[in-house]
């Protein structure tokens, strides 16, 4: 009797131990986290209606945490816990407490998307921007005209930004909007969509980056179809080494007002001292004429050599070049522009 008693106290004590182990090893996995200090930052969902518990599974997907039972666990053991609906940021390298914590806090703001087009010059823009309600008119104009007070990983111009701020979709926060914090994205998204992947092109070219950024914004506008920016791009700056006028009308629309007053627009052709009458003066206008977009930069980078001087558009905005002026003049009439 006596050693059954002592056997079953054995049972009871390694009992014990066992589930002290267990507990052991169980805090140990919820204090762990699934990655080493410095993951980075992720974001990460809650849906509406979402359970605390329910987020296991999520966390596990998104290698959040290693274990979605641990994570029950850890939730049932923690009590009360209300994960706020919409994005928050999170680490793996946060423990599931921290976690928890983060999904607890406000969410991030909603943003929504606010579209620069293509060819936009600054002025566009600013009016785009005051027509949302984000600026008053004029602020972002009046920001880009500073450039010392950004930062890119090459020569910024001096007097304005035009040329350099990307046209994309940026996400804004109403309410929230900094009209430099976006400026700074345009430069950010321009190095990395053009500068960074060219810098050894534009190194080794004849060209520096600013008349590459002149010479694409005049395709941007110029030549609807990027497949045959190059081409432009080679008749363009062939006129420009020979010392011809480059003869881009678009250059004349730079100042107005409105980029479509026709009536204004044939006044500056008239005016031959009009600095951006590129009828008249010879090179590069005297800077950008608007934003373009990577295909532009790269074929003002890398023009097409070809044999011809001239270019036009039919009604239909389908390219024809021509070797010379007679040539360009027959189609002219043929296609009835002037």
């Amino acid at each position: 009797m006596k050693r059954l008693l002592w056997v079953l106290f054995g049972v009871v004590i390694l009992g014990v131990v066992a589930a002290g182990g267990a507990w052991v090893w169980v805090q140990r996995e919820v204090q762990r986290a699934a990655a080493p200090p410095g993951a980075p930052t992720v974001e990460f969902v809650v849906s509406k209606g979402t359970t605390g518990r329910g987020l296991g599974r999520q966390l596990v997907s998104a290698k959040l945490i290693n274990d979605g039972r641990m994570w029950r666990w850890f939730i049932f053991r923690r009590g009360a816990f209300a994960p706020k609906a919409g994005r928050h940021l999170v680490s793996p390298s946060m423990t599931m407490a921290e976690i928890a914590t983060a999904l607890e806090s406000p969410p991030l703001p909603e943003d929504k998307p606010f579209v620069i087009v293509e060819g936009w010059r600054l002025r566009d823009t600013d009016a785009a921007l005051a027509a949302a309600k984000l600026i008053t008119p004029g602020a972002y104009v009046e920001a880009a005209s500073h450039p010392e007070r950004y930062k890119a990983p090459f020569q910024l111009p001096q007097g304005t930004l035009e040329g350099y701020l990307y046209p994309e979709t940026y996400g804004v926060v109403p309410g929230a909007f900094n009209v430099e914090e976006l400026i700074q994205r345009q430069l950010d998204t321009f190095a990395e969509r053009f500068y960074l992947p060219h810098r050894e092109a534009l190194a080794r070219g004849k060209r520096t980056l600013h008349e590459v950024v002149v010479m694409a914004s005049m395709l941007e506008r110029e030549e609807p179809v990027p497949a045959q920016r190059a081409i432009v791009a080679g008749i363009l700056w062939k006129r420009i080494d020979k010392g011809f006028p480059l003869g881009v009308d678009a250059t004349s629309r730079y100042s107005l007002s409105e980029w479509n007053d026709r009536k204004a627009f044939l006044q500056r052709l008239r005016d031959t001292t009009d600095p951006w009458n590129t009828r008249h003066r010879k090179g590069l206008p005297p800077g950008a004429i608007g934003s373009p977009t990577v295909e532009s930069l790269q074929a003002a980078l890398a023009p097409q050599s070809n044999e011809y001087w001239y270019y036009l558009h039919d009604s239909e905005r389908r390219l024809h070049p021509s070797r010379n002026a007679e040539e360009h003049e027959a189609l002219r009439r043929k296609y009835n522009v002037y």
